[in-house]
Parts: structure tokens; sequence; C-alpha cells
């Protein structure tokens, strides 16, 4: 597709060959090796945004190739009005650029929209200390978001890095300004002041701040990750330690219970002893197994109390101290 300075658009078709004799380029200049580029040949900026691969002279956009529904609706719908503005008075080059970069920061920005509200709500479900176990099928999405959410910082930031090798040669901004150098009513406006330069150089930093932005919130959001799965891992730590607890606890009381139940198992046994005559002795033994193995339960528990409680950490006394002397020293700075 061929997008001229008023944003009619057509359709031509071309060989490699012929196109790098037209535009003066070289063969590996159309290699377009990198996901992420955007350099100067030639007169000629050369620009690849992940499926996009596009040119752009003083008198045309020219896009290569395009993959996509929504790239293509772009291409049709917005990107030809985009060109053909005149709101400034600046090149061609600048209107075609500035699309550029303005939409795949838009990409970006949307990627991120999808992926945030996602991982928020499934963090929020899954730091309820109510739950006694985590939902598999939600970690499972939280998997699948994290992993589109590492893909997209790595995005952003070969996006930020193909900005900032271009900022940091003041060259290759210069050599961006395409008509200052076929154009001499243009390069008499830089003459007299009109820095076309220093104007790539703010469109260029504009887009660099946005990508940094996206870059922050991705980071945040990763920072959150880690942070509820930290509070998801106690959680589940504090009820597992509930549970064991409540384990150790019956198993010392059916080891009571089974202690004294040898009277009763001894009881059992086919033997006589004077101990049968008497009514009163089947109660006064079964009170002494239950009293018996109650005393012996509650002594187990106390035990198991005083080794369960957490440590107190000794007391500090020097702290104040310290405190008091940065406080001194940051009032006498402040009187200086």
């Amino acid at each position: 597709m061929k997008f001229d300075t008023e944003g009619n658009v057509t359709s031509f078709e071309k060989k490699k060959t012929e196109l790098c004799q037209e535009l003066s380029l070289q063969a590996r200049d159309l290699r377009f090796q990198h996901s992420t580029s955007l350099t100067a040949r030639n007169n000629c900026i050369i620009i690849r945004m992940e499926s996009l691969k596009a040119i752009v002279t003083p008198q045309c956009l020219l896009v290569l190739d395009f993959r996509g529904l929504g790239l293509e609706r772009w291409l049709v719908l917005e990107l030809a009005p985009q060109l053909a503005s005149q709101s400034h008075s600046l090149p061609f080059e600048f209107r075609a650029l500035e699309a550029i970069l303005q939409h795949r920061v838009n990409t970006l920005q949307a990627r991120l929209s999808e992926v945030h509200p996602v991982i928020v709500d499934t963090l929020e479900s899954l730091v309820d200390p109510k739950l006694l176990s985590a939902d598999r099928s939600k970690l499972h999405v939280l998997l699948q978001n994290s992993k589109s959410l590492s893909e997209l910082e790595t995005d952003i930031k070969v996006f930020k890095d193909s900005l900032w090798k271009i900022l940091d040669e003041e060259e290759i901004i210069e050599e961006l300004c395409l008509t200052k150098w076929t154009d001499p009513r243009v390069f008499e406006e830089s003459s007299l002041g009109i820095d076309h330069a220093e104007e790539m150089e703010l469109l260029l930093e504009n887009y660099y701040m946005q990508a940094e932005e996206l870059g922050n919130e991705t980071r945040e959001l990763k920072g959150l990750i880690d942070d509820s799965e930290s509070v998801i891992f106690i959680n589940l730590d504090s009820h597992r330690n509930v549970m064991m607890r409540l384990n150790l606890q019956l198993t010392m009381g059916t080891f009571s219970l089974s202690l004294f139940g040898l009277m009763g198992v001894a009881f059992g046994m086919n033997l006589e002893s004077s101990f049968e005559e008497d009514p009163r002795v089947f109660w006064l033994v079964t009170g002494i197994m239950f009293l018996g193995s109650g005393l012996i339960w509650r002594r187990l528990l106390s035990f198991l109390g005083r080794h369960l409680e957490p440590s107190v950490p000794p007391p500090v006394t020097h702290t104040h101290t310290h405190t008091h002397s940065r406080m001194d020293t940051l009032i006498v700075l402040q009187d200086f």
C-alpha cells in the first residue's frame, strides 16, 4: 500500500530488487532483521514495528507488509486521515512517523489494559485469607496472564531501546529529517532558526516517555503479582499449621486414652479377681481412666503450647538513642 502526502491510498506490487533500485537502497536494508527498528538510509526511513514493515520517503509512505485484522483496519480507516491532516506545518515524514509510533504505543497500551484487570481480579480472589486452598483454575489464569505480561514488558523494552538508540545519536536524528535535505524552502527555514531536528527529537522523546510510563505500569503489576504470591503462601502456610496443630492435638488425645485404656484391657482378660464382685469398681475404674486421660492430655497440650509459642525478640535499648541523634542531626542541618 502506498500513501501520498494527501492521504490517498494506492496498491502496488514490485519486486524487492526493483524497489531497492527505485529508492537507491541496498538489499540488506529491506531484510528487517529486528522485530522493532527505526533506521535512516539514503533519505528514507525504514520502519518495522512487529508485523508492520514500512518505508517513509519525503513524498510517500510505503507499507510493504502488514498482518492482522486490526492493523489492516488501522491502515484503511485511521492512517490516511492522519497523513492528510494539515494541523501542523511539519513535513510529511513527521506525520507518518508520528502516526506509526502512536499506533505502536496504543497497541501496547491496549494489551496492558486487557491484562491488568484480569490479573488484579484474580489476585484479589486468591489473596482472600478465608480460602483454605488456592483455586487451580485461577492459578492457571494467573500463569497465562503473567506470561502475557512478561512478553508485553519485553516488547515495551525493545520499543524503548529502539527510540533511545536514536535519541542518543544526534546524527541519526538529523538523518530522519528527510525534507530538510531535499526541499530548499525547508532547508532555509532550518537556517533561520526553525530546527526540524529539535522537533524530531521532541517527537521521539514524547513517545519514549509514553513507553517509559507503560514499562513502569508493567513493572508495578509484576511487583503486585510477586507480593500477592507471598501473601498466598503465607495464608496457605497458616491454614496448614492450624491443621497440623489440630492433628497433633487429636493424636495426643488418642495417646492419652490408649494409655489409661490398658486398665480396661487388664480387666477384660478372662482372669478372676475379687474386684468383679463389687459393682462400684466398674465406675471407679472408668472414672480413673477418663480422669487420668484428661490430665495427661491437658499436660501434653500445655507442653505443646509452650513450645509452639513464637519467641519474643529481645528488647533493643539503643534504638531511641540513634533515632534522637539522627533527629538532632536533621535539626542542625535545617538550622544551617
